[in-house]
């Protein structure tokens, strides 16, 4: 498989899964079949992690300094892979990981606490916040799981907290002016940094 790894600006991202649980409005994936240097993020099936490893070990690494999983789906979907994934990349290559994620690895996973297993292995998380109240995010998001994958997004992010360096929440810049400072406001009270991203058409 060739569309696993793929650069975009001046990173390097990995795209380990096309699962994902919501369907949320924005999503780049309901657009286009690509982004970067990749023709299509669509993969044939969902990759094993020694055929993710191979596709690392293919591409070269020279110059980049950052390696980020996102692509076509959740990385959390594939929590052991995505792990296993970071681990040797930790072992082999020197740089920076981060991880752009719904936030909703707990529900996915089953588990009280993923974001414990990310220790020493994410330098940095980027989790989709995108509405301020569990309303809201379930009628832009739409989550498999319902109403309560607003308050479990919320506990990941400060889960991760105590893990992971770096821990940023995130909007699309199409919910309007109100709604990202309600965010933000949020994000203040939790001692989280807000970043507003541009929508990608």
């Amino acid at each position: 498989m060739n569309n696993i790894v793929y650069t975009y600006g001046n990173k390097i991202y990995l795209n380990i899964t096309n699962v994902c649980p919501c369907r949320c409005e924005f999503c780049v994936r309901n657009n286009t079949d690509g982004l970067g240097d990749m023709g299509s993020l669509w993969l044939d099936h969902e990759p094993s992690y020694d055929e993710i490893k191979d596709a690392i070990d293919n591409f070269d690494f020279t110059g980049y300094s950052d390696v980020v999983f996102c692509g076509y789906g959740e990385p959390t979907c594939a929590l052991k892979k995505l792990l296993s994934t970071a681990k040797y990349i930790k072992e082999t290559k020197n740089v920076k990981i981060r991880l752009n994620t719904n936030g909703l690895s707990d529900l996915i996973n089953k588990t009280e606490n993923s974001a414990a297993k990310m220790e020493g292995l994410i330098d940095a998380v980027s989790i989709s916040l995108n509405a301020s109240d569990a309303e809201k995010y379930d009628s832009i998001v739409h989550p498999s799981f319902g109403l309560k994958s607003f308050d479990a997004m919320i506990k990941f992010t400060k889960d991760a907290q105590k893990y992971i360096p770096s821990v940023k929440m995130s909007v699309v810049d199409t919910i309007g002016e109100d709604e990202i400072e309600k965010c933000r406001k949020l994000c203040e009270e939790n001692d989280i940094e807000l970043r507003v991203r541009t929508y990608i058409k």
